[in-house]
């Protein structure tokens, strides 16, 4: 890697940011870099914002509403650091990818439970992911496998969905649009100290538009149906013990297009179906006055896809996880003039995968586990200063012992508004059974591969302006990859060299009064592989801008949100030719508005206009994307 002239462009990086987000720093927002009071993902505890050194973005539901985005795919574009890239219509696969690293080097946990598909190489498909009834959005970046295990080389995505609280409430929502789209939504949500229980229901039906890119003489419409059922309960017996369950169904079926060789993604009757289940059981004990706790917890998952080509069966595959965890951890403090306060965690885990393939050429049924064992130790000195350290050792089934760590700091000087944030560690990625044992006609897997490994580093400063009005934080970060793992010929294998990623990643968040929040993110990144050939599907540059203003006429509220996202060019590899060519796709610029009103108690309306520049583009080469589309809907709570 040729990195020797990245600090000298590191003043234009800022200034081009500015350019984008506005002239002055009172113009750089992002609703989403809002912190909670309490964050879950930064540690193995739940730790306060301000002692968090990792560079954490937390998406609140309530802006989830406002904007109204259909899947969590569209919801993290506003994200630092993120990259999102979409095969075709809604519900099309689904990548994420932070900081330059692969999608699956993302780890994806839904209420705690671990959700990437061991038959989808690891990865994690955001087109199925619906974002309803969702509490918060934690997107931790830089290499977190000292705290989660393998696949957290970019960083980790925690999706946390709403609880029951209160006196029981019933809510209802439907809606219609473009493209022949409907959608239903249902839901109940219960609680009180003893107990808590949520349960919601959504279908989503939609005519789409082409898979293959319609610019391209594609024009048959490809449907889309999702339907999801999550529940999310608990028990607490006593004040110090509790009970907790998520369950979480997904049926879908997208229609597809083919691959010819020479032609692309081309219109033609296929089709996929899958079916997706989620399921956690833990169970939490408190000790000592709540100072050491102790949780187990058992976990499974399972997908199931079907494939279908000119309506004959073509290949099944199905992916399971079971994990089985127990965790404990210890608060105490030491006296003296610092007030140092300390936690020490432990955890041990154990995850069992397995991917079964049938198809007329193959048949395979595979496993493979794993053993970690996790230590955390963090420090708070006069609330102000805060450290961890954590580190990891893995016992894999088919590869060496790996150990990993990381260290973060956090430093908060109330009087300025001033936070300094920090942190370093190591990530690693074990290969997929895909890659191991291969099942697709011509290629072959290879058992000698070893997992990829990630070494990271960031450095931040988040800085209150305005009388606390805004706030801005700016945060500089390295990845660098070794062993990474590539199709070559009929099977995979670890490239030589290192591949690595470099960036800077604004965001900021503004008040201006009378119901108007302004917001926006920047990230400027260059991502090459050890040949310093340009990383696929990562833009240099990424932006987005946000105005949300909240009113009331006739005494009800209403709001009005608008947003643009920016992608610019990226790279791609098209593969109907041999060896695949490399091209560039356009950058693109997508408008939304979304306008709300109150016209009753409890029941609000709705209506979203989205691509309304009716931008022709392509988030991955050969494959369409819906032109502008106008929805309109109506919900209710009582």
């Amino acid at each position: 890697m040729k990195f020797d002239s990245k600090f000298a462009r590191l003043p234009l990086v800022l200034a081009g940011a500015s350019a984008i987000l506005g002239t002055t720093s009172e113009h750089l927002s992002a609703q989403v870099e809002m912190l909670p009071e309490v964050v879950v993902t930064a540690s193995r505890i739940p730790v306060p914002s301000p002692a968090v050194g990792s560079a954490m973005t937390v998406i609140d539901g309530n802006d989830i509403d406002a904007k109204q985005d259909r899947t969590v795919g569209e919801v993290l574009r506003e994200v630092p650091g993120i990259a999102v890239s979409r095969t075709g219509n809604v519900g099309a696969q689904t990548q994420v990818r932070i900081r330059g690293a692969e999608a699956n080097q993302t780890l994806v946990l839904i209420d705690g439970i671990e959700v990437g598909d061991p038959a989808n190489g690891s990865e994690f498909d955001f087109g199925n992911l619906l974002a309803n009834e969702i509490e918060r959005i934690e997107v931790l970046r830089g290499p977190q496998s000292a705290l989660w295990g393998s696949d957290a080389i970019g960083g980790v995505v925690n999706v946390v969905t709403r609880r029951g609280r209160g006196k029981p409430q019933i809510s209802v929502g439907t809606e219609a649009g473009s493209f022949r789209t409907a959608r239903g939504v249902a839901g109940f949500r219960t609680g009180s100290d003893r107990y808590h229980f949520a349960a919601h229901a959504v279908g989503v039906h939609t005519d789409g538009v082409s898979m293959a890119s319609e610019w391209r003489g594609n024009d048959e419409q490809d449907g889309y149906r999702n339907r999801t059922v999550h529940i999310k309960a608990g028990l607490s017996p006593s004040s110090n013990a509790r009970l907790d369950f998520v369950g979480r169904w997904t049926d879908a079926e997208l229609e597809t297009d083919s691959f010819i060789f020479g032609m692309g993604l081309t219109d033609t009757e296929s089709r996929t179906s899958s079916v997706k289940r989620y399921y956690r059981g833990s169970a939490a004990l408190s000790t000592l006055d709540g100072l050491w706790t102790h949780e187990v917890s058992a976990g499974l998952t399972n997908s199931h896809r079907k494939n279908f080509q000119n309506g004959a069966f073509d290949s099944v595959f199905e992916g399971g996880k079971r994990k089985f965890d127990y965790q404990t951890s210890l608060r105490f403090g030491t006296p003296g003039a610092a007030g140092a306060e300390h936690s020490v965690t432990l955890a041990a885990e154990r995850e069992e995968e397995n991917v079964v393939s049938r198809s007329a050429f193959l048949d395979v049924d595979r496993d493979i586990a794993n053993v970690g064992y996790v230590a955390e130790y963090r420090l708070n000195l006069l609330d102000s200063i805060y450290v961890s350290l954590a580190g990891r050792h893995d016992d894999a089934d088919l590869f060496d012992d790996a150990r990993t760590y990381r260290i973060t700091g956090a430093y908060e000087h109330a009087p300025w508004g001033t936070r300094l944030h920090a942190s370093h560690g190591e990530g690693v990625k074990n290969p997929t059974i895909f890659e191991l044992f291969g099942f697709a006609p011509g290629f072959r897997g290879n058992p000698n591969l070893s997992p990829e490994t990630a070494t990271g580093w960031d450095v931040g400063l988040e800085q209150s302006l305005l009388g606390d009005e805004a706030i801005l934080d700016v945060t500089y970060f390295e990845t660098d990859v070794t062993d990474l793992i590539r199709g070559f010929g009929d099977t995979a294998v670890n490239l030589p060299g290192t591949s690595g990623t470099y960036g800077v990643e604004l965001a900021g968040t503004w008040q201006l009064g009378d119901g108007l929040t302004l917001s926006g993110t920047y990230t400027w990144s260059v991502g090459q592989d050890a040949t310093d050939t340009e990383l696929v599907r990562r833009p240099k540059h990424i932006a987005s801008l946000n105005a949300n203003y909240a009113f009331e006429f006739g005494d009800r509220p209403g709001w009005l949100n608008v947003g643009i996202d920016v992608n610019g060019e990226r790279a791609d590899d098209n593969f109907d030719s041999f060896p695949p060519t490399r091209v560039r796709l356009k950058s693109f610029t997508l408008f939304k508005i979304v306008a709300g009103y109150q016209v009753g108690p409890g029941i609000e309306i709705y209506v979203r206009g989205e691509n309304l520049l009716d931008r022709e583009y392509e988030e991955v080469v050969t494959y369409g994307t819906p032109g502008s589309a106008v929805y309109a809907g109506v919900r209710a709570g009582f």
